[in-house]
């Protein structure tokens, strides 16, 4: 069976503006990294060329959980040593992304592997840190209000090594904070004036270093069926206007994927699959801003993937969704994803 190159145009790295980080004033912070962006073939380097793609995002969730996985309904805000107030707490998030990314993969070889670099230009309608940061910082309601650049991923380093039956791929690069951020003072019962992350932001204001590593078996030669593990950690630069530095992140996804001609000539391929994720915090927050620097986030989801590729054309069309079924001092929701990826 013929298998598309487009099949690893996007590696696990993509979305600066999905990460659900929270208010330096309430609660501990995630990472850049979004594992519910990416599709199961998207983390093994392509052949040598130019490679494009492009990814539309939605999280959609109502529920924030706390330290212990269970649901919040109120949240005591203000700052430490000082007046407090219990408010209740409104969660309605809706966030779109939209993400172009651009590949260039060389003809060199770089300790025997093909040596790729690329980047990610992002837009969206809000962040899932603003809208964590407004519901659990202020108690106010969560939801995005403005279109706009989001935080830029450059990643210079991707190298891949193919063997029989494996593909094997080890990647560094970096999130810069460029999206849309700053702080606003809000005016909060019994603690007065309070400044916090402002609800409308796109970046999350501070710099991450990412490393990832992928390994896809494929049971048959012809890459018919591949079965994928990625895992990604990162860590943290210091949060414009807070002192806090987050908790560095490490994120484990997982997906099957099957490949099933449409025709005779094996020229239309579908493709079905099941997939996952799971990502932790694994260190504390530091800073004099960290409320709770020994909590740390998780969450953990499963889903399913839908696509069709074109092999002349060396083009996919991929439709995915995960449920998020359990989620610790962070949103819990589910998402869904529609990519566009051709080869140039």
């Amino acid at each position: 069976m013929k298998t598309p190159n487009t099949r690893s145009l996007i590696t696990a790295a993509l979305v600066g503006v999905l990460t659900l980080a929270v208010t330096a004033a309430q609660a501990g912070e995630t990472g850049h990294y979004s594992p519910g962006v990416v599709n199961i073939r998207d983390f093994t380097v392509p052949g040598p060329g130019f490679y494009g793609a492009v990814y539309n995002y939605w999280y959609l969730a109502n529920r924030l959980n706390d330290r212990n996985g269970n649901k919040v309904s109120s949240v005591t805000i203000g700052p430490g040593g000082g007046p407090s107030a219990t408010v209740g707490v409104d969660v309605d998030v809706n966030v779109y992304v939209v993400l172009g990314m651009f590949i260039w993969v060389s003809d060199w070889k770089v300790l025997g592997a093909k040596y790729a670099a690329y980047v990610v230009p992002s837009f969206a309608n809000s962040s899932v840190s603003a809208s964590l940061s407004t519901a659990s910082g202020s108690g106010r309601n969560a939801t995005s209000s403005q279109f706009a650049l989001s935080d830029l991923l450059v990643q210079p380093l991707w190298l891949g090594w193919s063997v029989t039956n494996w593909d094997f791929a080890l990647g560094y690069g970096f999130y810069a904070p460029v999206g849309f951020y700053h702080t606003e003072t809000v005016t909060l019962p019994v603690i007065g004036p309070m400044t916090t992350e402002a609800s409308d932001n796109i970046g999350l204001g501070f710099w991450t270093h990412q490393m990832q590593g992928s390994a896809s078996w494929y049971p048959w030669a012809d890459k018919r069926m591949a079965v994928s593990g990625v895992l990604t950690y990162e860590i943290h630069g210091k949060k414009e206007d807070f002192d806090l530095t987050p908790g560095q992140n490490l994120t484990f996804n997982w997906g099957i994927s099957q490949y099933l001609p449409l025709e005779k000539e094996k020229n239309l391929l579908m493709e079905i699959g099941l997939a996952g994720y799971d990502s932790w915090q694994i260190t504390d927050d530091k800073g004099t801003a960290a409320k709770n620097p020994g909590v740390h986030d998780q969450v953990h989801a499963v889903g399913g993937q839908l696509g069709l590729n074109y092999v002349p054309w060396l083009a996919s069309l991929t439709f995915h969704g995960f449920f998020e079924f359990s989620a610790k001092d962070r949103f819990q929701g589910h998402s869904f994803g529609l990519s566009i990826a051709k080869s140039f």
